[in-house]
């Protein structure tokens, strides 16, 4: 049996996916790979968006109009100051975006009352252990 650490993460369902990267962009703009990053991160390397996933999620996104990207240019700090750079795409929550947001973590909060209300508080008397 494998160890903590060598288990692989769950994959996140399309609407969980999309209520991180969604409470990610309401926090600041972003770019994609700092985007899973952050997701990583802040759930303690249990979640992790693959590009696999987050790209296309990011791109229907963006086709909702839930996300505005713009394009920056990147420069590596060793380059020569003439030498183009790589483009990298930014996202930032719409205001669209930011109604979906609220719809989202509303109905994660109702689904989340309602199994809590079949957990018991405490051991049940004669329960299994």
């Amino acid at each position: 049996m494998p160890d903590a650490q060598h288990r692989s993460s769950p994959r996140l369902p399309p609407q969980h996916a999309e209520l991180l990267v969604l409470s990610v962009l309401a926090e600041a703009p972003s770019y994609g790979y700092a985007i899973a990053k952050h997701i990583t991160a802040r759930s303690a390397d249990t979640f992790k968006l693959p590009p696999s996933q987050l790209y296309p999620l990011m791109t229907r996104l963006e086709k909702q109009g839930l996300v505005a990207p713009s394009w920056e240019e990147v420069k590596a700090d060793a380059s020569d100051d003439d030498a183009p750079g790589r483009r990298r795409k930014w996202y930032k929550l719409s205001a669209k975006g930011r109604k979906r947001l609220a719809q989202r973590v509303e109905a994660h909060r109702r689904f989340t009352a309602l199994i809590d209300a079949f957990i018991p508080t405490e051991p049940q008397p004669g329960g299994a252990s």
